[in-house]
């Protein structure tokens, strides 16, 4: 007796295949909004808006790298944006004294020194991430402020590098993505082709199962926010050529957006499962609804509240058609 084929419906059909796709209604998302911005402004959509759009988003999704990879394992990162700060207002202001490549150097170094203490909270004395995080971005704050005072009158400098990374155009599009997208393949390919990769979603899904097989989480731990650090370290220096003014609050306006599009571009919180092709199309989701809601000429505490709103009803929408259970 022949077995019966199992006919599905065309809506299962794209379900299954969103379940196994998930960036796809992210993309769609992002094209509604783009023809949204395009039926309100007329024109708008060209080769220097689209460019602009780029340049911006690009940092974004640099410091949500930093979520993206934390959130793997079930942490999240509040310090980075604190971080990138650091390291964005030391190299413009040590640029002036000791030159470019020096002052990028010396301005990685805090940014890999408070890696290795969120990693050293988190791995071997088991603080809480968002509360290890939370501390180390306080203290950094506080060291920047103690810091300021001592190169108030030397005044700052961008290096030549990230000024051209940050401000130039080739064919239209920003220099930025010279450094962006090696940095995304190497991320994309680190967490599919990599056992640190693997172990970051191992640990997420079930950390004592990880444990038990003989994976030492600490390590693990230390070498990630490490690691963070050091990304947004780097999303410093390249948002200070972005904007060429460095400031004590440079990057923390990126800090809770660089959430959301790790979020919404469906890492989830709990650990164990995303993709940073994701964030990057949720880097732009942002970056294009704040530009439709500068267009609509809202004031500013209704579009934060329209804002978060947007994020969370996208955020709920796309963890319904993606769940995996």
């Amino acid at each position: 007796m022949a077995t019966p084929v199992e006919t599905i419906s065309p809506l299962q059909y794209a379900a299954r295949i969103i379940r196994e796709n998930p960036v796809i209604p992210l993309i769609l998302l992002l094209c509604a909004l783009v023809g949204l911005l395009e039926g309100l402004q007329p024109g708008i959509f060209n080769e220097r808006w689209v460019g602009n759009t780029i340049r911006f988003a690009i940092p974004l999704a640099m410091l949500a790298a930093c979520q993206t990879l934390t959130m793997l394992t079930g942490g999240i990162d509040l310090s980075a944006g604190v971080v990138a700060t650091v390291s964005a207002f030391v190299v413009a202001t040590l640029t002036p004294l000791v030159g470019g490549p020096a002052a990028i150097v010396l301005a990685l170094v805090p940014a890999v020194l408070m890696g290795l203490v969120n990693g050293f909270g988190v791995g071997i004395c088991r603080v809480h991430p968002l509360i290890m995080t939370l501390g180390t971005g306080l203290i950094g704050t506080g060291c920047l402020q103690v810091y300021q005072r001592y190169v108030i009158n030397t005044g700052s400098e961008i290096p030549g590098f990230f000024e051209f990374l940050g401000t130039g155009r080739t064919f239209g599009m920003p220099n930025a993505l010279y450094l962006f997208v090696p940095f995304a393949i190497l991320i994309l390919w680190g967490l599919r082709r990599t056992g640190f990769g693997r172990l970051l979603y191992a640990l997420g899904a079930n950390e004592n199962a990880t444990r038990l097989s003989g994976v030492r989480s600490w390590q693990v731990l230390m070498a990630l926010y490490t690691v963070v650090g050091l990304i947004a370290g780097i999303t410093g220096l390249l948002y200070v050529g972005i904007i060429r003014a460095p400031s004590l609050s440079l990057a923390n306006s990126l800090m809770l957006p660089s959430v959301a599009a790790a979020v919404i571009g469906g890492t989830s919180i709990f650990g164990g499962r995303g993709s940073y092709s994701g964030t990057i199309v949720g880097a732009l989701i942002l970056t294009v609804l704040g530009t439709l809601l500068t267009l609509l000429q809202i004031p500013e505490g209704a579009r934060r509240l329209l804002f978060g709103a947007i994020i969370l009803a996208v955020t709920a929408v796309y963890v319904r058609i993606t769940d995996q259970s």
